[in-house]
């Protein structure tokens, strides 16, 4: 049976998160919730729903899914696969099971849900989410031949692979870093189309001009970093 842990990184979700954890699918072996330095109940919220809860001080999306991959590499058993997912339900967790679809059917070593136009709820996108995930795929197209059209949360991994990817962005950069390290390394991959609604709450980076602008200039960074390396 293959072993399957999913890490979900969140920061004030109390009202979404236990939605969250309550429609991932029953076939994933644990759920992990990193709490990115919550101030509300998304830590008690999470744990009353049957995930195991960490503690990330350090505010960032990277810093949070990289405690999550810390406390799995201590584990004796290792998963096969690691699925990342956002707190805020704007995902559908019970999608689960298209994403790790071709990895586990075809070895696909990396499958991202794309959240293509024609199953997004309107306004779960920002103007500027939009613009930025096209720039960066077009940009990453333009560099490496990628066939990327998103830079979606919802994503599975071969644990395996993932290690050797040897993730380092703390904040922003995460999803993006983790594609172009993809092409790079020359993983096999696949997009998925997902459905994509509006989250519970404000969003962090995209409810923000500071926060979509930092995340736009991390994307970018990072593009032309591995462009000309």
């Amino acid at each position: 049976m293959t072993n399957i842990k999913v890490i979900i990184p969140a920061y004030n979700e109390e009202a979404s998160i236990p939605l969250v954890v309550k429609a991932i699918p029953q076939i994933v072996h644990e759920i992990i919730v990193v709490s990115n330095n919550s101030t509300d109940n998304t830590e008690v919220n999470a744990k009353e729903a049957g995930a195991t809860v960490l503690i990330e001080k350090e505010k960032g999306y990277g810093f949070a899914c990289l405690k999550g991959m810390e406390y799995i590499e201590k584990q004796d058993v290792k998963p096969d696969i690691v699925v990342f997912l956002d707190g805020d339900f704007s995902d559908y967790p019970e999608e689960l099971t298209k994403i790790i679809t071709p990895i586990i059917e075809d070895d696909m070593d990396f499958v991202v849900g794309a959240r293509v136009k024609e199953l997004r709820e309107e306004g779960s996108m920002t103007k500027p989410q939009i613009f930025g995930n096209w720039l960066a795929t077009s940009l990453m197209k333009l560099f490496f031949a990628s066939t990327f059209t998103d830079l979606g949360p919802f994503r599975a991994i071969k644990y395996n692979k993932l290690l050797d990817l040897k993730m380092e962005d703390k904040t922003y950069g995460w999803t993006v870093e983790m594609q172009l390290k993809v092409l790079k390394q020359k993983f096999s991959y696949r997009e998925i189309p997902v459905n994509y609604r509006n989250r519970i709450g404000v969003s962090k980076v995209s409810g923000t001009i500071k926060g979509a602008i930092f995340a736009g200039v991390k994307i970018l960074t990072w593009i032309f970093k591995y462009s000309f390396k």
